[in-house]
């Protein structure tokens, strides 16, 4: 199976196999392949004559294979792309094409929203005889490296709050991060560090009243921050739905469980143990002192339980009764002993 960069790189340096299968539920890797074939493989004047696209739910199996033994008009190579594969009730009869495919025809094939059966015979003919690539979701605890590497590519250095700022607010829509960072680049061509400024800015996340700080000034104990965050979350229940907060604080005082556990090891192994970059290690480790490990737990017990609650699960209280119930409930295990 071939990865994202290998078939890129691939298509950049005409270096191109017969066939190509693009399966998988990520549409975002999909349609940036897609895209590459079809505007990168052929000239433009090549393309008049030479590029056919098919789509499965308008074609018959015969016609995908006639497409394909057809013999390119003015160039080298065609290039057939069969669209929504996926959705072509014949589509193993193509077997025998990915067998023995055509020469001087780049064939490339888009299966998706779905994964092929690796146990059938039409899953083992593709694995064998043609560049298969697979578009896996991207799971949301990966969101964050995968925005910080999206941000390199376009110029930028993201750190890990604002990472995890647009993971807690875009989930993982790699094409939504995508266009929101590149929209931010375009406004700002000369910046070098994608900051919470920006994007509060050009996204609209608020930097003071975000679902992101308000873990933190919970745990610190800044009551006057958290008190007016919680007014403004109760006034504007679309700013912070509850399921967004219970799991920024689920991810906050996971931290914490980690750091607790942490405390027994060596300094130097602090920051991979909880996760954390080197910079930000000590200030978490600082509030192990305010919360020990039974009051994280506590903590992480009654979140878990108003996560459920937040999504209809015997419960069916608005986001601000849940809210108000919860926070009591915390700040009773903050004055526990």
């Amino acid at each position: 199976m071939a990865d994202f960069k290998q078939i890129v790189d691939s298509v950049k340096n005409k270096s191109l196999a017969p066939v190509y299968v693009l399966d998988g539920e990520e549409p975002y890797y999909l349609d940036k392949l897609m895209e590459l074939f079809e505007h990168q493989v052929l000239s433009p004047s090549e393309r008049e004559f030479n590029l056919t696209v098919l789509y499965g739910r308008d074609t018959r199996w015969p016609e995908v294979v006639n497409a394909c033994r057809r013999f390119p008009m003015f160039a080298e190579r065609q290039l057939v792309l069969l669209k929504d594969a996926a959705a072509m009730p014949e589509f193993g009869e193509l077997a025998g094409y990915f067998e023995k495919p055509s020469p001087t025809t780049i064939f490339v094939v888009e299966y998706r929203n779905k994964k092929l059966d690796g146990k059938t015979k039409l899953a083992k003919y593709i694995k064998e005889h043609t560049v298969y690539f697979n578009s896996e979701k991207v799971k949301e605890e990966a969101m964050p490296a995968w925005i910080k590497r999206f941000g390199t590519e376009l110029g930028f250095e993201v750190h890990d709050r604002e990472a995890d700022m647009l993971t807690m607010y875009l989930g993982n829509n790699l094409q939504k991060i995508a266009n929101e960072i590149e929209k931010i680049r375009i406004n700002v061509p000369e910046e070098k560090v994608l900051s919470a400024a920006l994007i509060q800015k050009h996204i609209g996340i608020s930097r003071e009243y975000n679902v992101f700080d308000f873990p933190e000034a919970f745990s610190s104990g800044n009551k006057e921050k958290l008190y007016r965050m919680l007014s403004y979350f109760m006034t504007n229940a679309k700013a912070a739905p509850m399921v967004l907060i219970t799991a920024s604080l689920h991810t906050h005082f996971s931290q914490l469980y980690k750091a607790n556990h942490a405390a027994r090891l060596p300094e130097k192994e602090w920051a991979g143990a909880i996760g954390v970059s080197p910079y930000f290690v000590k200030n978490v480790m600082s509030k192990t002192r305010r919360w020990p490990l039974h009051k994280v737990e506590a903590c992480l017990l009654t979140i878990a339980e108003y996560n459920a609650r937040s999504v209809g699960i015997d419960s069916n209280a608005s986001d601000t009764e849940l809210l108000k119930e919860l926070m009591g409930k915390l700040e009773l295990i903050e004055a526990m002993n």
